[in-house]
């Protein structure tokens, strides 16, 4: 006997009959002598039109209201589960995040889970009952509700995982599992039978969108075994795993790439000790992420260019804090660049193979495609590229890699 999470998304219970296809899939795996939690999102575009009726009837809404508006799309969805797999004969009770309890911070729209209370869950299961949990959802040292934010019925599910000790958590999408490259893009790519944490977190941080980053940093930090898997087809997923469950370690497993970048370049900034603080520093504070840094040497040890990156949704604003500062830091001018995309090629086999840079720096001076910006780790290189170059840049890459199905 197994202990499993399955967790099902939006498109998975988006209408009666999926949430109907939903239990009899749960039910399989009751009938193979598995206890089993499942933990469900709204019904596909649910929340969305409840955030439309909540910033409609109150654009400065209070955070603490708006999410009991928000987090009633899964209390539909675990009732309507609970009651599909009743009437197929299998014992089923509901819970909401209050209810279990799943305590998190207090903080609104985004809170992150301190402590999940399974105690009673795991009671139920010695008497065959099936657990259906609501994602995205908690509660607060006020006892108000909180929700996750993005991703956060991924999170639920691992942290729900974690709680009962779970043997797997399956998160089940409208993929099939982790390719090598973007399907959309990239028409050769393979499916990953395994996939480490670290590789998924860097894949999921980069944009790859199969998976959110809190889910894969909670799994990696609790050893929760993931699977990747397809709630519209009966087939094996990619399972996310520790390293040591990996017998031959790929040097390179994916490409990824994110178009939610943007380039600022401060020209001629006075190259001395402490303009990087006072650059970055009213950045921090106006909540702008930087991402990729690239400073060049100056050649008269008086000024030097400075180039990052920011969210593409931030650009505008993250100009007009370095343009409110430009008398303190005494650049020449700035240069904001909308149009650039992150192409990332990521791998634990990099830490013991040499020349992996060369070939993605070879591959895409291959095709004329000018590298503009270079940021690495321990098991990932990306590099900051003209937009206009993505498919020719992914496509190039995955061959150079050798990842291209046969």
């Amino acid at each position: 006997m197994a202990r499993i999470v399955q967790k099902f998304g939006g498109t998975s219970v988006a209408d009666i009959d999926r949430i109907r296809a939903v239990a009899e899939r749960v039910k399989k795996t009751v009938d193979d002598g598995n206890q089993v939690a499942v933990v469900v999102s709204a019904m596909s575009g649910t929340t969305n039109q409840l955030v439309e009726w909540a910033r409609d009837i109150s654009p400065m809404h209070d955070a603490r209201e708006y999410d009991v508006v928000v987090s009633a799309g899964e209390q539909i969805t675990v009732g309507l589960m609970a009651m599909a797999l009743q009437n197929i004969g299998v014992d089923a009770r509901s819970w909401l995040g209050w209810q279990i309890p799943m305590i998190t911070d207090d903080e609104h729209g985004r809170a992150r889970i301190m402590d999940l209370q399974a105690d009673e869950i795991i009671r139920r299961f010695d008497g065959g009952q099936v657990a259906v949990m609501a994602g995205f959802q908690g509660i607060g040292s006020d006892n108000r509700i909180t929700t996750l934010g993005r991703g956060g019925s991924d999170t639920s599910a691992v942290a729900l995982a974690a709680a009962i000790n779970a043997d797997r958590c399956d998160i089940f999408t409208d993929v099939d599992g982790i390719y090598t490259g973007d399907p959309r893009i990239v028409n050769r790519g393979k499916k990953l039978d395994r996939i480490t944490y670290e590789e998924m977190l860097e894949m999921a941080s980069l944009g790859a969108k199969v998976l959110q980053t809190r889910s894969v940093e909670l799994a990696m930090n609790h050893r929760v075994r993931l699977q990747v898997a397809s709630s519209f087809v009966d087939a094996p997923g990619t399972m996310v795993v520790d390293e040591e469950e990996i017998m031959e370690k790929e040097i390179v497993s994916g490409i990824a790439h994110s178009g939610n970048e943007a380039k600022i370049t401060l020209v001629k900034v006075p190259d001395n000790p402490g303009i990087a603080a006072s650059i970055f520093g009213p950045l921090a504070d106006a909540s702008i992420v930087v991402d990729m840094i690239v400073q060049n040497v100056s050649e008269d040890g008086k000024a030097t260019d400075l180039t990052f990156t920011v969210p593409k949704d931030d650009l505008d604003r993250a100009l007009q804090v370095i343009e409110d500062g430009k008398e303190e830091l005494g650049f020449e001018r700035v240069e904001g660049d909308p149009d650039v995309v992150k192409i990332s090629v990521v791998g634990v086999g990099m830490r013991s193979h040499a020349g992996v840079a060369m070939r993605m720096f070879q591959a895409l001076a291959d095709k004329g495609i000018n590298i503009q910006v270079i940021s690495t780790s321990e098991i990932k290189i990306s590099v900051l590229v003209s937009e206009a170059y993505t498919e020719l840049a992914l496509r190039s890459l995955h061959t150079a890699y050798g990842l291209d199905s046969v």
